[in-house]
């Protein structure tokens, strides 16, 4: 089964998160390598944990309840930041073609 690279891009932040910036990316590859350039929050890839793997093998977002559109899902992390002070990241994963 063909297997894509995945783009995971900090799209938005309600809170205040310690890790994450708006714009912050990272990178899945062959559907289990993770390539970053800065440090990963470990919360936050657990939410990323149960769809990974479909969505690098080019199941429809939409079809996976994580998109209005076929091109890109959105994920959230854990953290409820209205009841913990922290910051709840959204994570837009957009499926890419070239070499990273």
């Amino acid at each position: 089964m063909k297997s894509s690279k995945l783009k995971i891009k900090v799209f938005e932040i309600k809170g205040s998160c310690p890790v994450y910036q708006v714009g912050d990316t990272f990178y899945i590859k062959d559907g289990f390598t993770l390539t970053a350039e800065k440090e990963l929050c470990f919360h936050s890839l657990s939410s990323l944990m149960p769809y990974y793997v479909a969505l690098s093998r080019d199941v429809p977002a939409v079809d996976l309840g994580l998109a209005k559109s076929v091109n890109k899902a959105y994920i959230q992390c854990l953290d409820p930041c209205a009841y913990t002070g922290g910051g709840t990241v959204i994570f837009q994963i957009t499926p890419v073609s070239a070499n990273i």
